[in-house]
């Protein structure tokens, strides 16, 4: 049985913004049964088997994961500690051991319990909200609420949950007040957005509360295993091809309505022209003629699944424009849609000149992740989707526009398709081992580039930050463990150094081309090394040169999850330094490049920035006294408007190269100086 490898960082935290593109059939019942199927209790047995004899790290399915995912569970539901009683969650801890026990059995009662408690307290919390929507707001009042979850505890009586939600409404009042949104106006906004959140809770159905418990026992291997329902595969599956069919819109829920967040360039919507970011879709109709539903409060999955089609059928929506009032409904014919912003784009800018006087030219490449059309591929199609496909068209325009040096921009890309990556570097080497894998057995295997030649042979830096994760560090490390290349940015990648295996539980289950859709379980089985034997694993690869950031700081490192997986080592595989970069060259560059933003404006804003972030971090509560709050989002929100006025004068999709991204303008600074100084040593 086929089964397909994976190296990516945090894939589950893609599918809510990929629900959002609007992209399936009809609208579905959904609703929590009263206790689990046949089904569930099939698919979580199955789970935890494939957990006992397939996760990389052979821990057993004990208490002591039991324990863990009990914690991850009561996160996952209620994070800042608004709804259960610490009451509740003695409760729970008291049948806490028996979870690995009862997972074993396929049994998920326990879940069920705990998850029907909490809408319980839901119920009785917006009663409390409700009463204190109605009270007048003391804002001259010197007070402090808990905002980091760490720090907060389970209310223990019903008076200090009410205190909890004073505090709470009083907070979300003032944000709307520093938004020039009070009154009557305020009040109803947040009573609609809890009224939505509580109805959104008592929606979730068995696959959600299934995907939900079983990814907090399966995360407690690593953070990297989860189980996928059949939805949230499906959705897998469209980031990995990069199109689906629908009509091009990113939706996200706001309030109660579906909001369009974006319009996806070339989509259905954004050719029809008449669909804009902030309208809201208050009903959905299927057909020329069909009956329009009411969507309002309705869960977004359920909505993106209604609006989801085959291309060439027709979706009526009712759309209340942004700043109107009344409804006008918009027939629109589904359409494929390509999702371009995921893909490899790239850009040739002039920077210095040559030696003759006409101006060198950088090409950058921005590569948002490792994409492949995996079905496509299967099905031996032409032109299926792919990274090394797209790059390598990329690079051969480079060559014919004359392009001295590449920037390969990966500061988004948080992995993809193993399988790309190490095709991706075959590009830039001439044969070799790009990657060790090493499993459970503790055998090492080495993945080669087996084919000879190369796309691009000139100058290359590789661009970087904390969000650069598995297969981005796949590739970054092998340029750099071949000196082929210099790496530039953060002082480290992500730090992701697991690969997975996606086992689609039907195809596990039977034999056939009709197996039924069960989900599937995303599971570490392997860890990747580099070919000098330095696994990635929490310590990600160091960048050459460093440039500073405030990703830098940001707590988003794989040292920063729950549970991750330590750093080892294996032997280095043979291979062959290329050695187009050495150390003094480096020296020289940090240098060059440590001038540069200490005299820049914007580096000198951004560490100012970055002092306050920290300070910021440090802290566990908010005051709550009007003055001092409004003061300090007046400064926030300053920053966000300038952010927000950039966006609008770049329009759509934002370029590859631009003037206000500074971190981008210093490593192409770099790839400049780089360049003179390749050029210099050949002279030499």
């Amino acid at each position: 049985m086929a089964h397909r490898v994976f190296a990516a960082r945090g894939v589950l935290a893609v599918f809510f913004s990929l629900a959002l593109l609007a992209s399936a059939a009809q609208a579905k019942t959904t609703s929590l049964p009263e206790a689990p199927t046949a089904q569930d209790r099939q698919i979580t047995r199955l789970v935890a088997s494939l957990l006992r004899h397939g996760h990389l790290s052979g821990h057993k399915l004990d208490d002591e994961i039991a324990q863990r995912t009990l914690k991850s569970f009561l996160k996952t539901i209620d994070p800042m500690k608004l709804y259960f009683y610490q009451s509740d969650v003695d409760a729970f801890e008291k049948q806490r051991d028996q979870i690995d026990d009862l997972a074993s059995r396929g049994d998920i009662a326990y879940g069920y319990k705990i998850f029907n408690t909490l809408l319980a307290r839901i119920d009785e919390r917006m009663k409390v909200v409700d009463e204190l929507l109605s009270e007048p707001q003391d804002f001259t009042i010197d007070e402090e609420m808990i905002v980091d979850p760490e720090a907060a505890h389970y209310p223990r009586t019903p008076e200090e949950a009410r205190d909890r939600w004073r505090k709470r409404i009083k907070y979300d009042l003032l944000v709307l007040k520093a938004e020039k949104k009070e009154g009557a106006e305020a009040i109803d906004k947040l009573r609609r957005r809890y009224s939505g959140i509580a109805k959104r809770l008592h929606q979730t159905d068995r696959d959600e509360l299934l995907e939900m418990y079983l990814t907090s026992m399966t995360s407690s291997f690593d953070p990297h295993t989860n189980y996928m329902s059949p939805e949230t595969l499906e959705n897998f599956e469209i980031i990995m091809r990069l199109n689906l069919e629908g009509i091009g819109a990113a939706l996200s829920f706001q309030d109660g309505y579906t909001v369009v967040s974006k319009v996806i360039p070339g989509g259905a919507a954004d050719k029809d022209g008449r669909i804009k970011p902030e309208d809201r879709v208050t009903g959905v109709g299927q057909g020329e003629n069909g009956e329009i539903v009411d969507v309002v409060d309705m869960k977004l999955a359920d909505v993106v699944d209604m609006i989801r089609g085959e291309a060439g059928t027709i979706v009526r929506l009712q759309v209340v424009p942004a700043g109107a009032t009344v409804p006008v409904v918009y027939n629109i014919t589904r359409a494929k849609i390509e999702l371009k912003d995921s893909e490899a784009r790239s850009q040739i800018v002039e920077h210095g000149t040559r030696s003759d006087g006409t101006p060198l030219k950088i090409g950058v490449i921005d590569l948002p992740s490792f994409y492949m059309d995996m079905d496509g591929a299967r099905q031996h199609v032409s032109d299926y989707k792919s990274t090394t496909r797209d790059v390598r068209k990329i690079l051969n325009d480079f060559r014919q526009q004359g392009v001295d040096a590449v920037v390969m921009d990966l500061r988004r890309n948080g992995g993809g398709s193993l399988t790309e990556a190490i095709s991706l570097t075959g590009l830039f080497i001439d044969e070799g081992p790009v990657v060790q894998v090493k499993g459970a057995d503790g055998q090492v295997q080495h993945y080669d580039d087996v084919e000879s030649g190369v796309a691009w042979d000139g100058p290359l830096t590789v661009l970087v930050s904390k969000l650069s994760a598995s297969a981005s560090e796949i590739f970054a490390g092998a340029i750099q463990d071949y000196r082929r290349g210099i790496v530039v940015g953060d002082h480290t990648t992500h730090g992701k150094g697991t690969v997975q295996t996606l086992r689609e539980l039907g195809q596990e289950l039977f034999v056939g081309p009709n197996t039924p859709k069960l989900g599937a379980l995303k599971i570490t089985m392997q860890k990747f090394y580099r070919p000098s034997g330095d696994s990635t694993q929490k310590r990600g690869v160091v960048s050459d040169i460093e440039v500073p950031s405030l990703t830098t700081h940001l707590d988003v490192g794989e040292g920063d999850l729950d549970y991750a997986m330590e750093f080892d080592r294996v032997p280095a595989t043979p291979y062959r330094k290329l050695n187009l970069v050495d150390a003094a060259m480096l020296d020289q560059l940090r240098d060059l490049s440590h001038r540069r933003t200490e005299k820049s404006s914007d580096f000198q804003k951004l560490a100012q920035n970055i002092a306050k972030y920290e300070e910021q971090k440090q802290r566990k509560t908010v005051n709550l006294e009007e003055t001092k709050f409004l003061a300090e989002r007046a400064e926030l929100n300053a920053e966000k408007e300038e952010q927000k006025q950039l966006e609008e004068e770049q329009g759509g999709t934002k370029p590859v190269v631009s003037d206000d991204d500074y971190h981008m303008q210093e490593a192409i600074a770099i790839t400049g100086d780089y360049l003179r100084l390749v050029r210099l040593a050949q002279v030499n």
